[in-house]
């Protein structure tokens, strides 16, 4: 059933949970390891989405009929949650949150590139263009706008967080093939992770309770960045009649982030930031504008 309207109010909610992420990543952070947050927050996402499931009827579902699909389930957990998180927690431990969110956005970017080997796909000069534009973004943020200095703030800290954009792709592009309802199948990642992240957690860390503060930020992020936005553009994807059009609201979401990590996190946003992350976003519109002009071209 077509709705416009809630289309846009369920886009628009998800759009503001992904505006306080990197604020909420970086204050969590200061209280948690990145894998005692990362165990914390998924443990909080299984449960909600294992109860939204059983409201809507649906947990039977989403459990694995066989081997098969257990072992699809345990692979795209081992992607997501468990790698993606882990290395973009620790990329914010790294990098200043300004620096560490707009740099993650470039997973449409690096999506594009692996779906070139992975699924046969071929870019066109626009996305090449694309993709040359949002990069040159990422390379005024990690240099501070230094372009011929070349200094990077934090050479492992960007690879971190860049590396969490391949990881994120990988996930997305090995999904594809997963025939079950998407939150079903997210449901059970989250699950088939959560023993992966204990036993990371007893081998390589000394086991801690989270304090208050801690533990609010890891119910946030399992809740809001790990649950309900993903529940939320599920629905807006469910009523509108056009994707591109809720999907055009993703774009306001770094630029309200950065307003958001000043205010609440207290960092300075250095104008290099504001300007790589205007390439980086403008890298993404001529992408979607090249996709949408191939394919009415085809």
């Amino acid at each position: 059933m077509v709705n416009q309207r809630k289309a846009y109010i369920y886009a628009l909610g998800a759009v503001l949970i992904w505006s306080t992420v990197a604020s909420a990543f970086k204050i969590s952070l200061r209280s948690l390891s990145p894998a005692h947050l990362l165990l914390y927050a998924n443990l909080v996402s299984v449960l909600l989405l294992g109860g939204i499931l059983l409201c809507r009827r649906e947990l039977g579902l989403a459990l694995p009929k066989n081997r098969q699909e257990l072992l699809r389930s345990a692979c795209l957990g081992l992607l997501n949650p468990f790698l993606y998180y882990l290395i973009l927690f620790k990329a914010f431990t790294l990098l200043p949150a300004q620096e560490a969110q707009p740099l993650n956005y470039t997973w449409a970017i690096t999506l594009s590139l692996l779906a070139v080997p992975l699924l046969k796909q071929r870019l066109c000069l626009r996305e090449v263009a694309a993709i040359l534009v949002s990069y040159s973004g990422v390379l005024v943020i990690s240099t501070r706008g230094d372009l011929f200095g070349l200094n990077f703030s934090d050479p492992y800290g960007v690879t971190l967080a860049l590396g969490s954009t391949v990881v994120w792709s990988l996930y997305w592009i090995f999904n594809t093939r997963d025939e079950r309802a998407p939150l079903a199948g997210l449901f059970m990642s989250f699950l088939c992770a959560l023993p992966m992240i204990f036993l990371y957690c007893l081998i390589f860390t000394e086991m801690q309770l989270p304090d208050a503060s801690g533990l609010f930020g890891a119910i946030y992020v399992g809740c809001f960045e790990m649950g309900i936005s993903f529940f939320l553009w599920l629905q807006a994807l469910k009523y509108t009649a056009s994707t591109a059009r809720v999907s055009s609201l993703i774009f306001i979401s770094p630029f309200i982030s950065l307003i958001l990590i000043h205010f609440l996190v207290g960092e300075e946003i250095l104008p290099s930031t504001f300007y790589g992350l205007i390439l980086i976003v403008a890298g993404l519109i001529l992408q979607q504008f090249a996709r949408k002009t191939a394919s009415v071209a085809g």
